[in-house]
């Protein structure tokens, strides 16, 4: 089993930055993707960004790509989302994921079928 707790979130205005954090324990952290997702007030979740296992590739959502940047730090066991100029339509519990690499087939870092560990979340509010 592998466990993720993300933290780093909090009240910012807008045009400020944070960085979320994820650290995973229990299992090799170096052998799965992970992925962000956040969940809207009143919405539904949605992808936000993917690191595959090896750090080579890194995927964004088009509403964050300029903006936001992930890593990861396999030695910490942990994997970073540095989001930049943040607006308020960024407010959301943000979630971190974890999941195996090939994905099953049919899906892909994008979907959150793919990822087979899920963190509770920490909340992100951004204030106009």
């Amino acid at each position: 089993q592998l466990h993720l707790m993300e933290s780093g979130g909090g009240l910012v205005q807008t045009g400020d930055s944070l960085t979320l954090s994820c650290e995973a324990s229990g299992r090799t952290f170096s052998n799965y993707a992970a992925g962000w997702f956040r969940q809207p007030p009143g919405k539904g979740r949605e992808f936000v960004s993917a690191i595959s296992w090896s750090g080579g590739n890194t995927y964004y959502a088009p509403s964050v790509r300029t903006r936001f940047t992930i890593s990861r730090d396999d030695a910490k066991n942990t994997v970073y989302l540095i989001m930049d100029n943040l607006q308020p339509d960024d407010t959301a519990i943000y979630y971190c994921a974890a999941g195996q690499q090939p994905t099953p087939i049919g899906l892909n870092l994008l979907n959150e079928e793919a990822y087979d560990y899920w963190g509770q979340g920490t909340q992100v509010s951004v204030s106009s």
